[in-house]
């Protein structure tokens, strides 16, 4: 990048975030949240406005904040950028530590400033590159061992057998897995390709469906909204579908622009995503959301939104693809960043919470006031999400909304059936209990 250019965006960086308090979101979250969310008319900016709290981190003592009739604890720190976690059957816990991968060129003046954003909420942090195991001793207490290292970006995780299946950001690798090792040596073997060109959007996530013959991945855009062309877009945005046996994938759903999270619900035998939606239109556009992702369907990306709303930014036009656009099920709110997904039928929090999604929302950067930073349920009924989300994890940001503790990303149930929280900013898993057994 030239000296000129780079100048350029920092000054354009700094004029953006202090015009951030004077694009405020005219939507509450309620409006903007739910089966029938409220989409204001799309805005136009020559840099998009920014907030973005600034990193310190939890003080010694200091937790997030739990609603009513939960407790909160803290079970293994000093991380570097937990963002998955997986349970397996002996109670251990799988922890993936990572980040992106810096492989994107820094080519305009909007990548300059994204990357200062980064920086500046502490998201943008070196990731371990590594799988860490904690186990819980007999003392209450979690011991902490160096799992697997030397991955590459990695994110989903799975267990089929004896056989643990690593996402990195361009392939998934397999290890051999023996119950009750704290750690494993034999180095990755190579199971399938992803799509890894640029890797604007990294993260890939992982789900088996419930006999395990099946993988489903999560691979998101290489762009906002196809600005760098749609040659580098090839299988992204996507869920692909990999075949465990033959090693074969193909594009189960697509038009998603950003699937960070995956869940399989068994009694119904349904893949479910949360999918980051497109930006720079507005701090109330487009609703991050959660939906049932049917087998052949698209969802819009990049030439519609929320189902079939257009977006003029795109050019040339599909209208034959737009006309075709799934609504999704389930609105969480613009800008939330929603990254991790867990389903559940039955848990060891009280009732209200045994039938639902769980999600990890890691906040937004271009709303003001600041969206996400929480972990929220959604109730469901008849195997379909109801009502509007409910706050189950808060307080990771200050009241003021400068300061940035953690930021929340992956959920998971331990053995016992207490809900696991990685926390990405924070360097930390949380574990969330019913407070009264």
């Amino acid at each position: 990048m030239s000296k000129r250019l780079a100048c350029y965006a920092i000054a354009m960086a700094c004029a953006a975030l202090l015009g951030a308090c004077d694009e405020k979101a005219s939507q509450t979250a309620a409006q903007q949240s739910g089966g029938d969310p409220s989409l204001p008319k799309a805005q136009r900016f020559l840099v998009p406005p920014m907030q973005v709290p600034k990193y310190v981190g939890w003080k010694q003592g200091a937790m997030p904040t739990v609603a009513p009739g939960l407790k909160i604890e803290k079970i293994a720190g000093d991380l570097k950028h937990p963002r998955q976690l997986l349970t397996l059957p002996n109670g251990d816990v799988l922890v993936v530590e990572s980040n992106g991968p810096g492989e994107e060129a820094v080519t305009t003046p909007k990548q300059l400033i994204a990357g200062m954003v980064k920086n500046e909420s502490g998201k943008g942090a070196k990731g371990g590159n590594q799988v860490t195991l904690l186990r819980k001793g007999g003392a209450g207490e979690w011991e902490k061992h160096t799992f697997i290292q030397g991955l590459h970006s990695p994110f989903g995780i799975q267990l089929i057998g004896n056989t643990l299946y690593v996402a990195n950001t361009d392939a998934i690798v397999t290890f051999p897995y023996q119950e009750g090792e704290t750690e494993i040596k034999a180095p990755g073997t190579f199971f399938t390709d992803l799509p890894s060109t640029v890797n604007h959007h990294w993260t890939k996530a992982l789900q088996a469906n419930a006999d395990g013959t099946k993988l489903y991945v999560g691979v998101g855009s290489n762009s906002n909204i196809t600005e760098n062309g749609m040659e580098i877009e090839y299988r992204r945005a996507n869920v692909l579908e990999v075949d465990v046996a033959s090693r074969g994938s193909r594009i189960f759903a697509s038009g998603i622009r950003n699937p960070t999270g995956l869940a399989w619900d068994a009694t119904t035998n349904t893949l479910w995503a949360i999918a980051n939606e497109r930006d720079e239109i507005g701090a109330d556009l487009v609703p991050d959301y959660l939906t049932s992702v049917k087998e052949g369907a698209f969802y819009g990306w990049p030439y519609s939104y929320y189902g079939q709303n257009v977006d003029t930014r795109v050019m040339p036009q599909d209208p034959a693809k737009v006309a075709s656009a799934i609504r999704p099920d389930y609105a969480l709110g613009s800008h939330v960043a929603a990254l991790g997904v867990l389903l559940s039928q039955k848990n060891a929090l009280p009732a209200k919470y045994q039938q639902g999604a769980f999600i990890g929302e890691h906040g937004s950067w271009d709303r003001s006031p600041l969206s996400g930073y929480e972990v929220v349920f959604v109730a469901f009924q008849g195997g379909k999400p109801v009502g509007k989300p409910e706050t189950l994890v808060s307080g990771f940001h200050s009241k003021d909304e400068k300061e940035l503790y953690g930021a929340p990303v992956g959920v998971v149930f331990d053995k016992d059936g207490a809900l696991l929280i990685a926390d990405d900013v924070g360097n930390t898993v949380w574990r969330v209990s019913s407070a009264t057994p």
